[in-house]
C-alpha cells in the first residue's frame, strides 16, 4: 500500500456556540482519490477549511506526509503541496486565463512532468482560446476550468475539489468529470466533494461520509454502489 499522505485524528471544530465537527478520524493515502460526501450543512467545508488551515480546531491534529500542520497558516499549508478548487470557483475578475496560470504556477510535487499553463490549455482547449479573456469574461463552466487549471499548475501533492460540477451545464460537467478520470489516472491524489454519487463512485477508491459532524460510514467504491440504502439515509439520493 501507497504511504499515508494526509491523517486526521479527532478534528473538532465550531463557530461560538455552534459545534459544526465531532471528533473525525481518517487518512488518505497518496495516489487515492477519496469522495467526500454529504448533506448540505453537514460539515463538508468545515473540514477542509480545517484540512488548509483557514479555520483552527478547537481539538484534534492533522499531518501531512507525517509532519503535523494543525495551526499553521494557509499559505505555509499550500506551499507544502496543499490546493484546492473552491467552492464558487472565485476567480480574479481582473486577471486573464493566461495570468492565473502564470500567477500561481508552481512544483510543489516534485514531478518529472510538471503542470503548466500549456499542458492546462491542452487538457482544457476552451480556456485555450479564452487565453487573453479576464476572468469575469468568462462563463460559470470556463470559470471551473479555469479554477481547476489554476491549481493544477501548483502541482500539488493532494489536491481537494469543493463541488467542482455544481451548477455547470451537463456538457460541461462531463468535461470536469473527464478530466477528474484522467488526473485519477495519473496518480493525482483527490478529495472529491460532489453531490453526483453515480459519477464518483465510478472514480474514487473509498468514500467518507458526513453526518451531523461526525463520520457517518466510511467504505469502498464497491461498497457504497452496492448498498443504496446509504444513498437515501445519509446523501437524499
Amino acid at each position: 500500500m501507497s504511504a499515508v499522505l494526509l491523517q486526521a485524528q479527532g478534528l473538532r471544530a465550531a463557530y461560538g456556540a455552534s459545534q459544526v465537527l465531532f471528533g473525525i478520524d481518517f487518512e488518505i493515502r497518496a495516489g487515492e482519490v477519496m469522495g467526500l460526501l454529504g448533506r448540505n450543512g453537514m460539515g463538508k467545508t468545515t473540514l477542509i477549511r480545517n484540512l488548509l488551515g483557514m479555520k483552527s480546531p478547537q481539538a484534534g491534529s492533522v499531518r501531512f506526509e507525517g509532519t503535523e500542520i494543525t495551526g499553521h497558516s494557509s499559505d505555509r499549508i499550500a506551499r507544502l503541496g496543499l490546493a484546492v478548487v473552491p467552492e464558487g470557483r472565485q476567480v480574479f475578475p481582473n486577471l486573464s486565463v493566461d495570468e492565473h496560470l502564470t500567477a500561481f504556477a508552481a512544483r510543489r510535487n516534485g514531478a518529472a512532468q510538471p503542470w503548466t499553463p500549456a499542458s492546462v490549455y491542452a487538457l482544457f482547449p476552451r480556456l485555450a482560446e479564452r487565453k487573453k479573456n479576464m476572468g469575469n469574461q468568462l462563463s460559470g463552466g470556463e470559470q471551473q476550468m479555469l479554477a481547476i487549471g489554476r491549481a493544477l499548475v501548483t502541482n500539488p501533492k493532494l489536491l481537494i475539489l469543493d463541488e467542482a460540477t455544481e451548477g455547470l451545464a451537463p456538457l460541461i460537467r462531463e468535461e470536469i468529470w473527464q478530466c477528474l478520470t484522467r488526473l485519477r489516472q495519473a496518480g493525482q491524489t483527490l478529495v472529491v466533494v460532489d453531490k453526483y454519487v453515480n459519477r464518483l463512485v465510478q472514480i474514487a477508491d473509498r468514500h467518507l461520509i458526513l453526518e451531523r459532524g461526525s463520520v457517518a460510514w466510511q467504505g469502498s467504491s464497491a461498497e457504497l454502489d452496492q448498498d443504496r440504502s446509504l444513498w437515501h439515509r445519509y446523501l437524499g439520493v
